[in-house]
This record gives structure tokens, sequence and C-alpha cells, in this order.
């Protein structure tokens, strides 16, 4: 009796150890996987203050352009000016609304439509943004005279996002807004010299 007792104890040593061992391997990955899970979401939203300015500043200046654009056809007489025009909405609206998506998931408040974007955090002139009264200028003029004005003013326009684009690419963190800086200063670099190509011939 006395062995069969202690053999009874033994088993049920090895079976508690055993529970122990199991619960502790158990919480552990739980644990770990907690752990992980968290940083792999961080991983992949992370953002920081220039890449909320570089929304926020880019977002009226592309609002600026398209108003520009969608001047065009009705005012320019040239169709190269019409076609450039027609390629910058299509191109940039889309932007806008993937810009203020990311500042909605930020938590930060995305730029008022219909604002007046020649005053917006004083970028007027630093970031080529136009003036209300070039903008009331390009509206009146038709014709030839309407191409040179927005060939123009549209260089500066986008010369002025190109190094907004630069400095995302330089300080931003937000792997989204760091690539689409990339494709600004592709796709309007292309435009500049196209634009003054244009311009020349004028």
């Amino acid at each position: 009796m006395t062995t069969t007792h202690a053999i009874r104890r033994a088993a049920l040593g090895v079976a508690t150890a055993s529970a122990v061992v199991l619960l502790a391997a158990c919480g552990g990955e739980k644990h770990t996987g907690a752990h992980n899970a968290p940083a792999a979401s961080a991983t992949a939203g992370v953002h920081n203050a220039e890449d909320v300015s570089f929304a926020q500043g880019m977002i009226p200046h592309h609002q600026q352009a398209v108003e520009m654009a969608r001047l065009a056809p009705g005012h320019a007489a040239s169709a190269e000016v019409k076609a450039l025009a027609a390629r910058i909405e299509k191109a940039q609206d889309p932007e806008i609304r993937t810009m203020t998506g990311w500042l909605k998931s930020w938590g930060e408040e995305p730029p008022m439509a219909g604002m007046d974007h020649s005053g917006h955090g004083g970028m007027t002139g630093m970031s080529g943004m136009m003036s209300a009264d070039d903008m009331t200028a390009l509206k009146k003029s038709t014709g030839a005279d309407f191409d040179r004005k927005f060939l123009t003013l549209m260089i500066a326009h986008h010369q002025g996002a190109v190094e907004m684009a630069h400095k995302e690419k330089a300080e931003g963190r937000d792997s989204r807004a760091t690539k689409m800086a990339d494709d600004v200063i592709a796709a309007q670099s292309a435009e500049i010299k196209q634009m003054k190509g244009l311009l020349a011939q004028k």
C-alpha cells in the first residue's frame, strides 16, 4: 500500500508540474502575441509633424492648381495648354482626396474647401501660390494672353509644390506621404519642362 501510495503521489506531482509548464507556455504565447500586434500596426501608420504639414499645405496648393486648370477649356487658345490643364486636374483631384483621408485618420483637421488659398499658412510666393489679384487677372484673360499667364503662373506654382515635396521627403516619416512627394516631384518637374517649352513658343 505504501509503495502504491508513493507512486500515485509521484504521478500527481508530475501531472501538476506539466500543467504549470503548459499554462506558463500558453501565457507566454498570449503575452508575446499581444505585444507584437500593436507594434506591427504602429509601423504601418507612423507619421510625424512634417507629414501633417505636407498634407495640410499641399491640399490647398492642389486645390488652387485645379481651380486654375478648370479655366482652361473656356479661356485657352492652345490645345496643348488645354490638354496640360486636363492632366493636372486629373492627377491632383484624387491626391486631394487621399491627403484629406490621411489627415482625418491622424486626427488632424483638413483645410476647408473654398478657403482663400492665397493666404493659407503664409504660403504665397514661397510655394508659388497665386494671389487673389493673379487669379482675377487669369479669369479675365482669354486666348493667347490666357495661355501666357496660365503657363507663367503654373510654372511658379509647380516649382513651389516640388519644393514642398522635397521637404517632405527629407523630414517626413509616413511612407505613403513620402511616396506621394516622389510622385509630385517626378510629374510636376516634367510638366515644368513642358510648360517652359510652350511658353518659349508664345
